[in-house]
């Protein structure tokens, strides 16, 4: 099926959805805690409810209300099947890997669509290091794990992705032992600064040393009897984007101190002329005379979709860093971005681990998301400020992250057809 956009002058405000990523390691965190849980200020995409089938099947009791989820355990893992499904999700597979590996009988990971293609090899060895058993599919999922996972030493390779090492800081504190991790490669530094922030607020403490070393005590316990889920940037990112290419909008439930990675998106509507204004939980962004930009999103890949639909529309070159950490996503996105923006009228080329965008240029046209929700969101939001409409076909897979996004998008003056 298939959306299209119109050219379109926005104006107006909008709620950013909750932070899909956080509710994740919220749903987790609530498995592994002594009492029960509330999560409050929720968004049901499917990562989140793909973590949440996850957590029931672990033996948590899971209540679900309309802004709002109720989760109890006690802290004990009680598999009521041995299929934890993670839909797919990547985060979801790679934090509940270690998770359930606290468990004395095997588990078996898996999921769905692209899930199945992305790499999971990096977390065999230091799982096996740490006392459980596990195994994967020439380091693809399903994974199967068995535990219970003791604790020690182990090397982490973060080269890839950074989820595998939020699984285990989630994870080790629960063991029977202490831990230390070394971690090398790291990338994404802000979303584990995300996972210790969150352990912080569960009572749960983690000793790191220039994100190299981690130390993690054992047998400690998790403790919050609510949550709030702050407000996403990786999905405020497009709506503050439509602001600077095509009129004004306010984005509020926005914390401008927020570890996420994301946030960076100001630098680089700062960095190209838009006119920004920040408060503590609300950014607007207004159209002025945009120019490129020099961005450097290696700890910050989900940004490409967003930094392309705004680079295409900025007088001059933009250069945008850190395209190797594009190939595991939902598709081969710095592809998927250099192609469907090529066929809509733009110029993108990829030199090694840069892509360059030349801009002012986008005629319209159809944009195929490949199933990748960021895909589909930055064609929407780079056609309100093309020459002609946008269709996006398969616009369904933005469930994945923000299912009410072409919702807020009319909200604030785009015009959405079918």
């Amino acid at each position: 099926m298939k959306k299209s956009v119109k050219p379109s002058t926005i104006k107006g405000s909008v709620p950013a959805p909750a932070s899909k990523s956080m509710l994740q390691r919220a749903i987790a965190a609530a498995l592994l805690s002594d009492t029960p849980v509330k999560i409050v200020n929720t968004t049901y995409c499917s990562d989140s409810r793909a973590a949440l089938h996850v957590v029931e099947t672990l033996g948590a009791e899971v209540r679900i209300q309309k802004d709002s989820i109720y989760i109890h355990s006690g802290g004990v893992l009680k598999p009521t099947g041995n299929i934890l499904n993670c839909g797919e999700s990547g985060l979801g597979i790679r934090m509940f890997s270690p998770i359930a590996a606290l468990w004395h009988e095997p588990l078996i990971l898996t999921g769905e669509g692209s899930l199945l293609h992305r790499p999971v090899g990096m977390l065999e060895e230091p799982l096996k290091k740490l006392g459980a058993h596990v195994s994967t599919h020439s380091g693809l999922p399903p994974i199967t794990v068995k535990g219970p996972l003791k604790g020690g030493e182990a090397t982490v390779d973060g080269s890839i992705s950074s989820q595998f090492l939020t699984g285990l800081l989630m994870a080790l504190p629960r063991a029977a032992g202490d831990s230390r991790l070394h971690v090398q490669n790291l990338k994404s530094t802000p979303y584990i600064d995300m996972t210790i922030s969150l352990l912080k607020h569960f009572g749960a403490e983690i000793q790191n040393t220039d994100y190299k070393i981690f130390d993690i005590k054992s047998r400690q316990s998790f403790r919050s009897p609510l949550y709030e889920v702050e407000g996403d940037w990786s999905g405020a990112a497009f709506l503050l984007v439509a602001g600077a290419i095509a009129g004004s909008v306010s984005v509020t439930r926005l914390d401008t101190q927020s570890p996420q990675a994301d946030r960076k998106i100001i630098e680089a509507l700062v960095a190209c002329g838009a006119d920004v204004k920040i408060s503590p939980t609300m950014v607007e962004v207004s159209r002025k005379e945009l120019n490129a930009f020099h961005f450097d999103a290696t700890h910050s890949p989900d940004l490409f979709p967003p930094l392309v639909a705004l680079a295409v529309h900025c007088n001059g070159t933009t250069v945008i860093e850190g395209v190797e950490r594009l190939v595991h996503k939902e598709s081969d996105r710095s592809n998927a971005l250099k192609e469907e923006f090529t066929n809509l009228g733009g110029i993108v080329r990829i030199d090694g681990n840069r892509m360059e965008i030349d801009g002012p240029q986008l005629t319209g046209g159809t944009l195929h998301s490949r199933n990748d929700h960021r895909i589909a969101m930055a064609g929407a939001t780079t056609a309100l400020c093309a020459q002609k409409d946008i269709n996006i076909l398969q616009y369904e897979c933005i469930a994945k992250s923000y299912p009410h996004f072409f919702d807020d998008l009319q909200a604030i003056g785009g015009v959405v057809y079918e």
